[in-house]
């Protein structure tokens, strides 16, 4: 089950940069430079992708935190690294007295 999520997760990251890039630049920053007066940068189609990276953005998210979740229950329980700095307090030794 766990592979199988991984695989998810790596191709929906793969959609999610694709899309991502695809979109219309609006400021300057990053996008493929194609004209906006093709018909795939018009108006209905920006909204398309700009839905389509919030559905698939919030997929990745599921997906990602089931992947947590799952990996989390092979875990060993240990011990606390403070309760360890308790039980060595017990062992320390102890300062000899100053015989001046």
């Amino acid at each position: 089950m766990e592979n199988i999520l991984l695989i998810i997760n790596i191709v929906l990251a793969i959609i999610l940069v694709g899309l991502v890039l695809v979109q219309k630049s609006e400021g300057g920053a990053l996008g493929i430079g194609i004209s906006q007066d093709s018909f795939m940068f018009s108006r209905s189609a920006g909204d398309f992708f700009t839905k389509a990276t919030g559905f698939v953005a919030a997929l990745f998210i599921i997906c990602s935190l089931s992947l947590t979740i799952i990996s989390r229950g092979e875990l060993i329980p240990t011990t606390s690294v403070l309760d360890k700095i308790e039980e060595s307090d017990d062992e320390t030794p102890e300062i000899p007295e100053n015989n001046n």
